[in-house]
């Protein structure tokens, strides 16, 4: 067998396996979920105040520079600069467990990534992530988030609760 040959039996050929696909249209919804609401939220934001919806949630815009919950929020760029570059190397690492887990982690992993991606394309358009969903009940708000952070946590909450219960394939 021949290196080129080789090489893309080892690295690429993996990529075309059918759950790798079905993973990958997973992402791409969410992005594209994600990346809907953001638009429509900032569009209705720029024209209107936030969106009452009831006692417990309404709809406020708010940019976050930092990450998760407003955690190492900084008008530093360098700050900014060096959360970004952390962040993309994290994807880059989910990117290549979701190719070597099994078809669970991979679809709990695809939950994350696609989130991950949607907050790190307003990184890099908007120089921030747009939060609007607020949470609260009287006098007391939890973080503001957005859909890309749902998806987020509920892959990584999913990630974690499996762990006891699902016995590793290869054990």
């Amino acid at each position: 067998m021949s290196i080129v040959k080789k090489f893309y039996k080892d690295n690429f050929s993996s990529l075309l396996e059918k759950n790798n696909l079905f993973c990958f249209l997973i992402i791409i919804l969410i992005f594209s979920f994600d990346r809907i609401s953001k638009v429509k939220i900032i569009d209705h934001q720029v024209k209107n105040s936030r969106i009452y919806i009831n006692d417990f949630i309404n709809f406020d815009l708010t940019w976050n520079t930092g990450i998760g919950f407003g955690l190492f929020s900084s008008n530093s760029n360098l700050i900014y600069n060096s959360i970004t570059a952390i962040i993309f190397a994290i994807i880059v690492f989910i990117i290549y467990l979701i190719l070597k887990s099994s078809f669970l982690d991979k679809l709990f992993l695809s939950l994350v990534l696609g989130g991950a991606l949607g907050n790190l394309y307003d990184r890099f358009t908007y120089k921030a992530v747009p939060d609007f969903i607020d949470i609260h009940y009287k006098s007391f708000h939890w973080f503001t988030f957005n859909i890309a952070d749902i998806f987020i946590t509920a892959g990584i909450i999913m990630l974690l609760v499996k762990e006891p219960f699902i016995k590793n394939e290869k054990n």
